[in-house]
């Protein structure tokens, strides 16, 4: 993990966000999500600078359709959102929870 995924874990798991569950390094349709709450089909992507270059853009929102297709639901932060603004990013986190709570997606089977 990134020292930005850390900080992210450390404030998701073990339930701490709205009593859900979230999984680090969940893997799906041949793609790794970094963060994955699977009752919600919610992904928590942090994107480092590694994901700046055009190529990787390109292979970020391929990634990021096809997941979509699936029906997950993508968050995304980069590490500058999490080390400067960290309080933001975790509400945004809680908001996109509740809101998924209150109207859950269709379980993939």
């Amino acid at each position: 993990m990134t020292r930005a995924e850390a900080i992210i874990w450390n404030h998701i798991r073990n339930r701490q966000i709205c009593d859900q569950r979230f999984l680090r390094q969940f893997s799906m349709d041949f793609y790794i999500i970094d963060f994955y709450c699977p009752k919600l089909k919610l992904a928590i992507e942090v994107d480092g600078e590694t994901h700046l270059t055009d190529d990787e853009k390109e292979y970020d929102k391929k990634r990021q359709d096809k997941l979509e297709s699936l029906d997950v639901i993508f968050l995304r932060f980069t590490n500058g959102d999490i080390y400067f603004g960290l309080e933001l990013v975790l509400e945004n986190i809680i908001k996109k929870v509740n809101e998924l709570m209150k109207n859950p997606p269709a379980p993939l089977w």
